[in-house]
């Protein structure tokens, strides 16, 4: 790129929340600045912290807390990508693994009828009936290569499911786990957005365990470094980091600031993006910027705010056609060992509380975040999402003493916990999690296909679009730049 080129990478909120921002921006960032072609990049930060929703607690005593994604799986071409960055950053050592052989990797719950049930695994665990299933699961599995190929474009997750592996599943197992991923309905999610891997296993073989056994298609080629192939050879699960997952933008905000070529702007909220004969003109709240290209890392609503109606009306209406729903994340700390089960923790189906998503069971995964005197036992519980509104009413109104009640209530009630914490920490995270209802491949599509059209230097990433989570983020940060760079 000539000296003249300045990347603008806006990571910020627009002022509607104080922490409502994506990874994504510093990711894009990250990887142009790695780039000799590359001269300056400008990032526009509305808070005073970086890194989204990567948000911990490092309290004084040496105990983490973590107020968004806590665990970040190793496995596939973007968890490699994510232990490269890992790495590059210097922060390896710091690296907290979990092995598939751990318990908290092992023992995964769902709490059904007022009970907690193991979830099966491994081939004994399909072979015989485990409640609440009514039979082994195997027979669903085996059944499965039998089923018919869907024809529609897209369906729900829940249609899917128990169309090739039956209801019961669905509406148990995958009601769970997509209230634990998405904090959202798995009846209206879409599967082939949400679980690729598994539309493109039925459409590709025929069936979700021919999928699984042969591959349903071509995947991103990240080759792994030293770290990323160290999590193949110990077998981890998932891993966090010792002074807890903000320990990965904060690093990255170093690199950028000792690389020469980024300037890094925080509490600098933008009003207004429109288009110029040089690309863009960024309007602040104190001055306008011009700028060659625009990475946007904005929640999709967000972004919709500040562009121009007069010229993009058919992207905006896209954009807000995204929702987010709000997650109200407990964090709670008991003295001692009061857990009645080992493991990472329990999910709750929405037959059995709308309100209460589940419980992550910290203390089993991560010790090591633990404050080191004294035992204590360290729980997090996540509340609401899509069903925020129906049970706790609106976001604004709700008080964070009716949330610690109800995440006290639910830990006594589920887990036997007769004591009262002895620290807590409520967090509202708002609008937190984007959700991609069915079409959502397709109003993706037709978002990028205004900006080619119109010719605009856009582009556009982090969790509204192409996967919720952080490695998902990470890498459309890294697609993002590498389009941009093969562009010049």
């Amino acid at each position: 790129m000539d000296s003249w080129t300045d990347i603008w990478a806006t990571d910020h909120d627009n002022g509607c929340s104080p922490r409502r921002r994506e990874l994504g921006g510093l990711a894009a960032s990250y990887y142009l600045c790695k780039s000799p072609q590359v001269t300056k990049v400008v990032v526009l930060e509305s808070s005073s912290r970086l890194g989204g929703w990567l948000w911990s607690t490092r309290r004084s005593d040496g105990a983490v807390f973590e107020h968004g994604p806590r665990g970040i799986r190793p496995a596939g071409a973007v968890g490699r990508n994510t232990l490269n960055m890992v790495e590059d950053l210097g922060l390896g050592g710091e690296i907290l693994p979990v092995t598939y052989s751990h318990v908290a990797s092992k023992n995964r719950y769902v709490y059904v009828n007022r009970r907690l049930h193991r979830m099966p695994s491994g081939m004994s665990g399909l072979l015989r009936t485990v409640p609440p299933f009514s039979r082994p699961l195997l027979l669903n599995i085996a059944g499965e290569i039998l089923v018919r190929k869907g024809k529609g474009e897209d369906e729900s997750i829940h249609s899917f499911v128990s169309r090739r592996l039956g209801k019961e599943l669905a509406d148990i197992a995958v009601d769970s786990l997509c209230r634990g991923v998405f904090a959202g309905d798995c009846r209206k999610l879409s599967v082939r957005s949400c679980f690729p891997a598994l539309y493109h296993a039925e459409q590709r073989r025929g069936s979700l365990t021919l999928g699984m056994l042969l591959g349903s298609g071509p995947t991103a080629v990240v080759p792994p470094g030293p770290l990323a192939q160290r999590s193949v050879d110990e077998s981890w699960a998932q891993w966090s980091l010792r002074r807890g997952v903000e320990s990965l933008p904060e690093s990255i905000g170093e690199y950028l600031r000792h690389s020469g070529r980024a300037e890094l702007h925080r509490e600098a909220a933008v009003q207004q993006i429109s288009p110029s004969a040089s690309g863009w003109k960024i309007t602040l709240e104190d001055g306008v910027m011009s700028a060659d290209h625009i990475i946007s890392a904005l929640p999709a609503k967000a972004l919709s705010s500040i562009l121009p109606s007069s010229s993009c009306q058919p992207l905006i209406q896209l954009l807000q056609d995204i929702a987010t729903v709000t997650v109200a994340v407990v964090n709670l700390e008991y003295e001692g060992s009061v857990l009645p089960v080992q493991g990472f923790g329990h999910l709750l189906p929405s037959s059995e509380d709308r309100g209460l998503l589940g419980v992550v069971y910290d203390s089993v995964p991560f010790p090591q975040h633990n404050r080191p005197e004294g035992q204590t036992t360290r729980l997090t519980v996540m509340m609401g999402g899509a069903w925020f509104q129906e049970v706790f009413g609106d976001p604004a109104a709700v008080t964070e003493e009716r949330l610690l009640a109800t995440a006290t209530e639910a830990v006594s009630r589920q887990l036997g916990v007769s004591s009262a914490p002895s620290w807590s920490r409520v967090t509202l995270q708002k609008d937190c999690i984007p959700q991609y209802y069915q079409g959502h491949y397709r109003r993706v599509e037709s978002m990028r296909s205004f900006i080619r059209d119109k010719s605009l230097s856009l582009s556009l990433i982090g969790s509204s679009y192409d996967g919720v989570s952080v490695n998902d983020v990470i890498f459309s940060g890294r697609t993002a730049a590498e389009e941009l760079l093969g562009s010049v």
